[in-house]
């Protein structure tokens, strides 16, 4: 059997699950004792002090070249977005237990799956669709107690 090898974006993507499953813990601690959306500033200030020195560090936000009036919409869209999705996650924290709040936010999978094929034309096979089905069908079993 030849050894698995997983690609950049597999990488990272892999990266990303392990981070935000540390958001999530982090976050559930960081929520006892004050209010969600002061949790969810403090949250968003330390990301864009971080990303700015990074960027800064990095000589990426001197050279950063022009930016359309298209990907400033989009971009600004997906900032709303994220805020929305962030203030409403640190309030389920804050008000119910990790282990069924980060299975339910998991969901959006599927969301990104459907808005996917209805905005941007993207076709998952039957595999991909297998697979956001069980991913739907394991946060529903593990949310929503019976």
């Amino acid at each position: 059997m030849p050894p698995v090898s997983l690609s950049s974006w597999q990488i990272w993507a892999l990266l990303s699950a392990v981070f935000a499953a540390l958001t999530a813990i982090f976050a559930k601690v960081g929520v006892e004792g004050i209010n969600s959306d002061l949790a969810t500033l403090i949250r968003t200030a330390v990301v864009l002090m971080t990303l700015s020195l990074i960027l800064f560090a990095t000589g990426q936000l001197t050279n950063a070249g022009p930016i359309s009036g298209k990907s400033w919409l989009f971009l600004v869209l997906s900032a709303l977005g994220t805020g929305a999705s962030w203030l409403c996650y640190f309030r389920a924290l804050k008000l119910g237990p990790a282990t069924l709040v980060a299975p339910i936010d998991k969901l959006s999978v599927v969301l990104v799956a459907l808005f996917g094929v209805t905005f941007l034309g993207e076709r998952p096979s039957i595999q991909g669709w297998l697979g956001i089905a069980m991913i739907a069908a394991g946060a529903v079993l593990i949310a929503f107690k019976g």
